[in-house]
């Protein structure tokens, strides 16, 4: 009796460490196909990034300050003519 739940534990055991290895396989596959994100690389580069969301905000901020000096300039230069 003592044999049998010894081998079924080793059976269990084995299945987890090749059905993990899978997996991992299946993911690593996943991530190196140039046809969705254009290569492993940017794929991991897309997941370190977490503040994805914050670079359209800096984006508008620039845009905003940008044309608030437009409008300083275009006013100076009106008042000079």
């Amino acid at each position: 009796m003592d044999n049998n739940k010894i081998l079924l534990g080793a059976l269990i055991f084995i299945v987890m460490v090749v059905g993990s290895n899978f997996v991992m396989y299946a993911i690593a596959r996943g991530a190196t196909r140039k046809g969705q994100g254009g290569g492993m690389l940017e794929t991991f580069a897309k997941a370190l990034n977490a503040n994805q969301t914050q670079k359209p905000d800096e984006m508008s901020e620039l845009r905003r300050t940008l044309e608030g000096l437009e409008g300083k300039k275009d006013k100076q230069d009106g008042d000079i003519e």
